[in-house]
């Protein structure tokens, strides 16, 4: 069948979740639909994008949003008590784009990515559509506002409440509902959220493959590093959990890698900390790697960094904020999941000091993300989703 696919950024290059998402979907939605795909664009296209996303898709059209329409999105968006993030990505432009597109292609089905395109599609009527929530925004929103400064707080308060409100709003508009995990499943603010399916995200076992070589970083920690819950974990690591670890270990190396470091990680690089940037292949350095550390206390959903150094069978130790969605993940069998400090240190210098643990949790690790984590698997049962009847 048409399949319109409607996404926030352009899937590529990887270096964000929902792109990782959407690329995969999109990969494997494609062995059954012909997909046509709506991207809107707010900064340079990548060179290899459109190569690498174009076997999947029967057209590709790019809506530019420029910085103009942005700015009047959001005010609109405020005057009419929507979430800001959903007037940032509106353009009237992009919306006679789209409905042009499906006024000639008549497509049986819509996909929404995020509720940030819902308000294009949310009340067309002449197919069924689906909604992917990905996570909960509005939960995502309040912890930022919970460690806001106080001049950040109006703001944030403002979109945690438009989030919450629209998220239970726009649930009715859509066929069929999607979500990364049933922990965000059951924070959606509407009485029906049980009828949300839960759609996982995957691993491309390929590109993260178990390489044994010489370990020449001790820990790292990685992810798009503009991002506020990395920024925020990747401080906390490095002012809070680092020191304590080098008082035992003097010699000891972290790698914090990511694409767009913003001024506040860049400042954390020194003698034995060492930042990247953006990097061509995340699995070069999870390869070189001793002990893999996301100290989230931030955002919400499913950490792909996780899973990528679990697939490669990197130890990994992190917070029941990002471990908890690895649903029957254990700790001290699958994975270390720390509350405070000092058990980060102590599961750290565990792993560092203890080579058979280390090597039965990395094992474990591994067994776990492969039994649960496949993109093929995950594909159909995106496709059974939108196939079946749903209970509006």
């Amino acid at each position: 069948m048409n399949l319109l696919v409607l996404l926030p950024r352009v899937p590529y290059p990887l270096e964000k979740g929902d792109k990782l998402r959407a690329f995969y979907q999109i990969k494997e939605l494609s062995k059954y639909h012909d997909i046509f795909l709506v991207a809107l664009q707010d900064s340079p296209l990548h060179p290899d994008a459109l190569k690498k996303i174009e076997p999947f898709c029967k057209e590709i059209h790019l809506c530019k949003l420029s910085l103009f329409s942005k700015c009047i999105g959001m005010i609109k968006a405020f005057i009419k008590g929507l979430p800001m993030q959903c007037g940032f990505f509106y353009s009237k432009k992009a919306k006679r784009k789209i409905q042009k597109l499906i006024n000639r292609i008549y497509p049986d089905h819509i996909y929404c990515f995020m509720i940030r395109m819902a308000e294009y599609v949310k009340n067309h009527k002449n197919c069924h559509k689906t909604l992917d929530y990905q996570d909960v925004l509005s939960v995502g929103m309040k912890r930022r506002y919970d460690k806001a400064k106080f001049w950040k707080k109006p703001v944030f308060l403002y979109e945690y409440q438009a989030l919450k409100r629209y998220e239970k709003n726009i649930f009715s508009y859509f066929t069929n509902k999607t979500i990364i995990t049933s922990i965000d499943r059951d924070l959606i603010p509407h009485h029906q959220k049980q009828y949300i399916h839960v759609i996982q995200n995957g691993i491309d076992f390929e590109k993260f493959n178990y390489i044994n070589r010489e370990k020449t970083i001790d820990l790292i920690f990685a992810g798009n590093m503009s991002y506020p819950p990395n920024v925020d974990a990747a401080s906390f690591l490095v002012k809070s959990i680092f020191p304590k670890l080098l008082q035992k270990y003097p010699n000891l190396k972290l790698c914090i890698c990511g694409a767009t470091p913003v001024p506040a990680i860049k400042t954390l690089s020194c003698e034995n900390i060492h930042v990247t940037g953006w990097v061509d292949d995340m699995s070069e350095y999870y390869s070189q790697s001793k002990v893999f550390v996301a100290p989230m206390q931030l955002g919400t959903g499913l950490q792909n960094k996780l899973l990528e150094a679990m697939a490669m069978k990197l130890p990994s130790v992190t917070s029941p904020l990002a471990g908890k969605p690895l649903i029957g993940a254990i700790h001290e069998t699958n994975i270390m999941i720390c509350n405070t400090v000092n058990e980060y240190v102590e599961a750290i210098s565990k792993l560092l000091d203890d080579n058979s643990f280390y090597t039965t949790l990395a094992e474990n690790g591994y067994q776990f993300v492969k039994a649960n984590y496949d993109w093929e698997e995950i594909g159909k049962q995106l496709e059974e989703v939108m196939n079946e009847d749903i209970i509006d």
